[in-house]
């Protein structure tokens, strides 16, 4: 029997039950604990479905490792002198996966008449995309709503206005090209039965239980000796809720990686300083990269809010604790203490936290705190936090700092979409936040400032407002800036506390050894077309 032959067999065993998953050298195995809810990259929002999705699809272009853009289905492009018009050269051996809707043949070449179809279809109201933003910058009078197929090979976009990041943009899975024959096939159902153009296709999903992924043997990458990727075989994707589950088949061997650091398994795999312990250093190895997330609080700038805060309180919060000390205590120094900005420091060429910052000062804090008795305020200043039970620890650690300098910090959890809601409303004072970068720019962190992006209009969610920050986030927009500019508007925001940035994650995978070639980026993104495994773990 030769191998392709062992293959078949081993995969039907895989594919005839998700609860019995076999061990196969060609398989790349991991755990979603959140649940996929669909695998539409019209509906890409959150990690749970990017990572599935990005090796489902395709876009025009894509990010290597180094988050520099690279070409994908489009083999080349070019902008004119303006930043307006963008002119795409597509492949023309970019096939979708097989499917009934295409006809005899079961499949067709991808046509720019395909990404103007699957761009209208992000903006249609219908589809109900979570995505549309992503085209804001389009200009709608030029072709259809921005998008222009010249011919089967040539895509045109035009802009209202230049936009430098656009082009990265591009490369989140909302631009992926979907085929219209399956979409309208399926329906709203089409989530659950995706047809794409990537590195591999669904063979099985059965709902709370597991996902599997096969090879795509017709996928147009190969790799830099001309052999045809992906390496793997397939992709199984378990759905266990519970994390001491997860972390147990991970020891067994049954999952390839875990990302991040939880409660749960922290303290057993890690040091105090973040190292992998000795005892799993043959079995495991700990992948590290800064990541385009930045974890902070903010507080509402709306005056005639019941909970507003002056700013000498937001400032005093800033300076009553130890970022150092709780990056250490509480993620094992698997992060970056954030003093000033909350751009992340792998997008500046210079690090803003170099100039002064938010260091801990507790004699300035209780200066401030007291400095507001002559406005009404009572010491000490009662003030209620608004965050969700797996950021406990950390709102627990400033609420102990907060209270020596003279702020009786009370905290109030909330999980999943009831906590999104109230901080899309604007409803809390103080809450803390998050931002994972969409595309690789510090204007995607500073749009959290930007006037006309205020909730619930957009993730301003502090209801910020600034006139002179307003046109130097449009000059960065723009492509027009200087380093000075994005200095000048990150003084600002320092100046104004309209938030306190607490650290710039830090993307942490603890890896099975007998995976090889698995790439790590700063957008954290799941990439699988490239990875190897062993048989044996070296």
């Amino acid at each position: 029997m030769n191998f392709r032959s062992v293959f078949i067999v081993a995969l039907i065993v895989l594919v005839s039950g998700c609860t019995k998953p076999i061990d196969n050298s060609k398989i790349f195995r991991y755990n979603e604990s959140k649940g996929i809810p669909t695998l539409d990259p019209a509906h890409a929002r959150n990690q749970t479905i990017i990572w599935p999705a990005s090796n489902i699809f395709n876009g025009l272009v894509q990010l290597d490792s180094s988050l520099r853009i690279k070409p994908c289905i489009a083999k080349r492009w070019n902008y004119d002198s303006g930043g307006r018009r963008f002119t795409f050269w597509l492949r023309n051996d970019v096939y979708f996966h097989r499917h009934s809707a295409f006809g005899p043949d079961r499949t067709r070449m991808v046509t720019a008449h395909d990404f103007v179809y699957s761009f209208n279809r992000i903006l249609d109201p219908q589809t109900g995309s979570s995505g549309a933003w992503v085209f804001n910058y389009v200009d709608k009078n030029f072709g259809q709503n921005g998008f222009k197929a010249l011919n089967d090979s040539v895509l045109q976009i035009v802009l209202k206005e230049p936009f430098e990041p656009f082009l990265g943009i591009l490369s989140m899975v909302y631009c992926s090209v979907v085929p219209k024959e399956v979409v309208e096939e399926n329906g709203k159902q089409f989530g659950y039965n995706p047809i794409g153009t990537g590195p591999f296709y669904l063979a099985r999903w059965e709902l709370n239980n597991c996902l599997i992924l096969k090879k795509n043997l017709d996928y147009f990458e190969v790799d830099s000796l001309g052999v045809r990727l992906p390496y793997l075989e397939g992709v199984y994707i378990s759905f266990i809720a519970d994390k001491q589950s997860e972390f147990m088949e991970f020891l067994l061997g049954k999952i390839d990686f875990l990302s991040g650091i939880h409660a749960t398994y922290k303290d057993e795999l890690l040091t105090r300083d973040g190292k992998l312990r000795q005892k799993y250093q043959q079995r495991f190895v700990l992948k590290t990269t800064p990541y385009l997330n930045t974890e902070y609080l903010g507080f509402t700038m709306d005056t005639t809010h019941a909970g507003y805060l002056p700013l000498s309180i937001r400032q005093a919060v800033n300076y009553c604790f130890d970022r150092k000390q709780m990056v250490a205590f509480l993620r094992n120094n698997l992060a970056v203490p954030a003093y000033r900005s909350i751009i992340s420091p792998s997008l500046r060429k210079n690090s803003a936290n170099d100039s002064p910052g938010y260091y801990p000062n507790k004699a300035q804090a209780i200066e401030l705190v007291q400095s507001v008795q002559n406005q009404g305020y009572k010491i000490p200043i009662n003030i209620t936090l608004l965050t969700t039970p797996d950021y406990l620890d950390i709102a627990e650690f400033i609420q102990h700092e907060a209270r020596q300098v003279g702020i009786n910090l009370n905290i109030e959890t909330a999980t999943g979409a009831a906590f999104r809601q109230k901080v899309a409303n604007g409803e809390p004072a103080f809450f803390r936040a998050s931002w994972i970068a969409d595309y690789p720019h510090a204007e995607n962190f500073l749009l959290l400032f930007a006037s006309k992006n205020k909730t619930p209009l957009g993730p301003n969610y502090t209801k910020y407002e600034n006139n002179i920050f307003d046109l130097l986030y449009n000059k960065i927009a723009s492509g027009e800036s200087t380093e000075s500019d994005l200095s000048k508007a990150e003084q600002i925001i320092f100046e104004s506390s309209p938030v306190v940035p607490l650290f710039y994650d830090v993307v942490v995978r603890f890896v099975n050894s007998s995976v090889q070639n698995f790439p790590l980026n700063s957008m954290n993104n799941l990439e699988l077309k490239y990875v190897r495994k062993s048989i044996v773990a070296p």
